[in-house]
């Protein structure tokens, strides 16, 4: 954790999971087959959307995000803004839960994050499916929704991590 009352640095709660997000994003695409089966792609900045409305809301998350978003878009070769939007709604409603889950354990956090990341990727799936006229394999979705809800450890970490650097929210 990080020391009580030290400044909450921009670049410690943003800028370094973004880049991590990114990295992990281009690492886990590389073409290569274990037992038969392609890597995970889970959507690293899920974890982030949920992990920055619950720890400080901020103006510069939602812009993050939208980067982040973009990034996936052009990555994945998907349509512009998808990505960004579906991030921006995962935000928006842990932002909306946010003081429902404040003093609660790990399990309503989690709960939160799972209808976080469904919703997010609901999002994009119903996006994928209006645009396309056809839908996406639905259990390829499903692997994607469980890795991504697989890095909850992230979030518990994210979230211990900063929580309590800045003074003014406690």
């Amino acid at each position: 954790m990080s020391r009580p009352g030290a400044a909450l640095d921009p670049a410690q709660w943003l800028a370094l999971p973004a880049l991590a997000a990114i990295v992990g994003a281009i690492c886990l695409a590389v073409p290569v087959r274990v037992g038969g089966l392609r890597l995970p792609e889970p959507v690293f900045p899920m974890a982030l959307a949920f992990s920055w409305a619950v720890i400080r809301p901020s103006v510069l998350g939602p812009f993050f995000l939208l980067a982040l978003g973009l990034f996936l878009d052009l990555f994945w070769g998907g349509r512009l803004g998808v990505w960004g939007l579906s991030l921006l709604a995962a935000y928006g409603l842990t932002l909306s839960g946010r003081s429902l889950m404040a003093g609660q354990g790990l399990a309503v956090m989690g709960a939160w994050y799972i209808a976080a990341c469904v919703l997010g990727l609901g999002f994009v799936f119903l996006f994928a499916t209006i645009v396309a006229h056809q839908q996406p394999n639905l259990m390829a979705v499903v692997w994607q929704l469980v890795w991504t809800v697989g890095l909850f450890p992230a979030v518990v970490y994210l979230t211990n991590r900063f929580e309590d650097a800045d003074v003014r929210f406690r």
